[in-house]
């Protein structure tokens, strides 16, 4: 990824998080959390388990995420001044500041009071400062945005959204319109042996008819969804269940792995059988007139060995399902599988 593909990210899970984007930069933004995005990204469970005791109102981090640090420090060494540190490393010669909860600096007065050094007061508004937002740069490979697929990954693993209905497909008031629900589940499949490939898939099951559809993300790819239920929609009972629908596509991928060509692991089992007879040539002959102490660690070695091979070599099949949701669609899918 380079940095305008980190920065589309970034910026997407931070709008549907409801985050306040204070400043927008090509090469960063400033934002102030929301509630949630501050509970995923700060690491701040004691604050928020105090909020939540007490009921005060919670006070979310503001920072800098830089994208391309270069561009910014080219930028700054233009108009003849250093870039500010990142992370929020203080200046050289700079007295060293107290955070609150917040993660902004207590204002003078608070940091020698007992809410200042257990609980912090956090300071609100532009009186903080430029210079006193932390910033952090989140390049491809960094721990924060590690972190932003992480929160990606547990949040947004199951969706449901609706298809945004087309104005010329109706005219006039009329009544309203039936969608077609479909469950959707990507599963990814892993061969592997000492070599290993993978595949992904991606199966929808109309819920009205319990047909299933290959390649279902391909075939929505150009509609509009929205995560809300259109005005003047409704949603039909579904004939078959989420558990039927679940059933489908396990015995659809069964299908689908009983007519690969499975040579490559007869061919895995063959490489397999040919190094532990290598090893066990070696290890035979090297247990020979060893005594009973040494004796026992050659074939503790040698059976460590053996399992070691046997995970190498073994060849295995492993079904996860990566993601998946509900899918209302306001018109069907073209085409049969």
């Amino acid at each position: 990824m380079n940095a305008k593909q980190v920065q589309k990210f970034a910026l997407r899970y931070l709008e549907a998080t409801g985050c306040h984007i204070i400043e927008k930069h090509p090469a960063y933004v400033t934002v102030k959390l929301s509630p949630e995005a501050d509970k995923r990204l700060t690491n701040r469970s004691y604050y928020w388990s105090f909020v939540e005791r007490t009921g005060a109102p919670p006070e979310t981090m503001t920072f800098t995420f830089v994208f391309d640090p270069e561009k910014l420090r080219a930028e700054a060494e233009a108009k003849g001044a250093g870039a500010p540190p990142l992370n929020g490393a203080p200046r050289p010669g700079a007295s060293p500041q107290v955070l609150g909860p917040s993660g902004q600096p207590l204002p003078p007065g608070a940091q020698d009071t007992i809410l200042g050094r257990y609980f912090g007061i956090a300071p609100g508004g532009p009186a903080t400062g430029p210079g006193r937002v932390p910033r952090e740069e989140v390049t491809f490979g960094s721990k924060r945005l590690a972190q932003l697929f992480d929160a990606v990954k547990a949040d947004g693993r199951w969706v449901q959204l609706f298809e945004t209905p087309d104005p010329s497909s109706r005219v006039g008031p009329g009544p309203s319109a039936g969608y077609v629900s479909f469950l959707n589940v990507n599963v990814k499949i892993e061969l592997a042996c000492d070599m290993k490939r993978d595949e992904l898939h991606s199966f929808g099951v109309n819920l009205a008819t319990g047909e299933l559809r290959d390649r279902f993300f391909e075939s929505i790819a150009g509609r509009k969804l929205t995560p809300r239920l259109p005005p003047n929609v409704y949603i039909a009972r579904p004939a078959v269940t989420l558990a039927k629908g679940r059933s489908i596509v396990e015995q659809h991928v069964e299908r689908l792995l009983k007519r690969y060509d499975h040579r490559w692991a007869a061919a895995a089992n063959e490489r397999l059988r040919d190094e532990l007879e290598r090893v066990d040539r070696y290890y035979e002959d090297a247990v020979k007139g060893l005594e009973d102490e040494q004796r026992q660690a050659a074939e503790d070695q040698w059976r460590k060995r053996r399992e070691e091979l046997d995970w190498q070599y073994r060849p295995r099949i492993r079904v996860t399902v990566v993601n998946g949701g509900l899918f209302h669609l306001q018109t069907p899918l073209n085409g049969t599988n």
